[in-house]
């Protein structure tokens, strides 16, 4: 027997996967799912997806299917204060935040570890698509999948503690490899679909959800363009975000894109195309994940959102501890708050917090 190890069991495929395949290879499993947040009753429930009530009874179906343990644990304070609260905090301040990277550094990384510890497990697990190993001078290191889906990107907030604590074993295998294993094996989320909404989001409408959390929506202002010329009257800050041309609500006659988020003057400024581009961006609250904080700049692939290609970039710590990047060629979109992700071909560097994008 390996040790025993604590699964994170959100009830869809990768996460029943990964439980498998840890048992298989000599672990002594134990699943578990986090309750994060309650549904909302004003919406039908989801399928696929995670922490509704249905994931947990899911979990707890594959958990018995293997014959081990399944526990639930009550998160939901801790949830509300780690990320709900930050999530609405930071679009009241014109930024655009990724719960799920708070989500994981607090709750299924650092919560559910200290849970782990507690029940005597030598480790956790979960289903991410993502590779740790330990490099030659004992750092632990973070690399995305080699496949098509990789969740690196979301998991660049964990510390080493974490991550010499963490197990991954759907590193290796491509998504429809994983759903043939859950096939082969019975178990009965194999053909469950993915995720793909924030999970206390389930309509996909932020601004929706901001209005019925503050009880309120957020107050209409003046489209600008650069110079401070009113265009036209928007519909409240928490309905925009950098970038965005669609859902406007006016016509202007041309492709209009938002620029920035002026939440001094309740202003969302518009530019003409190509405004939307930054040449560099700063970042701050950085985590350096397999390697020390670089003393001199580093050529690195960047990815300013999840989904982004990366791209060829120069980063550069400043004196006040923050990150310069500049970009071989403009960026589209940089938004404030989201994440940017810095990788040396598969190795993950480290990342941090977009605070804005530079136009030249």
């Amino acid at each position: 027997m390996k040790g025993k190890v604590l699964v994170g069991m959100s009830g869809g495929v990768d996460s029943s996967v990964a439980a498998l395949l840890l048992q298989k290879s000599g672990w002594d499993v134990v699943g578990c799912t986090l309750r994060l947040h309650l549904d909302d009753p004003s919406f039908p429930p989801r399928e696929g997806g995670c922490c509704s009530f249905q994931d947990v009874q899911d979990a707890r179906r594959v958990c018995y299917s293997l014959g081990i343990d399944h526990f639930v644990f009550n998160f939901t304070e801790l949830f509300e204060q780690k990320v709900i609260d930050n999530f609405v905090s930071e679009y009241a301040v014109g930024r655009t935040p990724n719960p799920c990277i708070r989500c994981n550094r607090w709750l299924k990384f650092g919560a559910m570890l200290r849970r782990a510890e507690e029940l005597g497990c030598d480790a956790i697990a979960t289903g991410h698509y993502a590779k740790v190993q330990q490099g030659p001078d004992g750092r632990w290191q973070l690399y995305a999948s080699p496949y098509g889906k990789d969740q690196s990107y979301v998991l660049y907030s964990l510390t080493q503690k974490q991550l010499a604590h963490t197990l991954l074993p759907l590193a290796a295998l491509p998504k429809p490899k994983v759903r043939s294993i859950a096939q082969e094996a019975g178990l009965p989320v194999a053909q469950k679909p993915d995720s793909q909404e924030i999970c206390f989001v389930p309509d996909k409408d932020y601004a929706g959800f901001l209005c019925r959390h503050n009880g309120h929506d957020s107050t209409p202002g003046d489209f600008v363009d650069a110079k401070g010329h009113v265009l036209g009257r928007h519909r409240g800050l928490t309905h925009y975000t950098v970038g965005q041309r669609k859902g406007l609500g006016i016509a202007f006659g041309q492709p209009m894109y938002v620029t920035r988020l002026d939440t001094a003057q309740n202003q969302v400024v518009l530019g003409p195309e190509g405004s939307q581009y930054s040449r560099s961006l700063l970042a701050d609250d950085l985590n350096w994940v397999s390697i020390p904080a670089p003393e001199t700049p580093l050529q690195v692939q960047a990815k300013i959102r999840y989904q982004a290609k990366p791209a060829s970039a120069l980063a550069s710590i400043q004196p006040d501890g923050t990150l310069l990047l500049h970009f071989a060629e403009p960026q589209r979109a940089v938004a404030p708050g989201q994440a940017v992700v810095l990788y040396d071909g598969d190795l993950l560097l480290g990342g941090g917090t977009i605070v804005k994008g530079i136009k030249e």
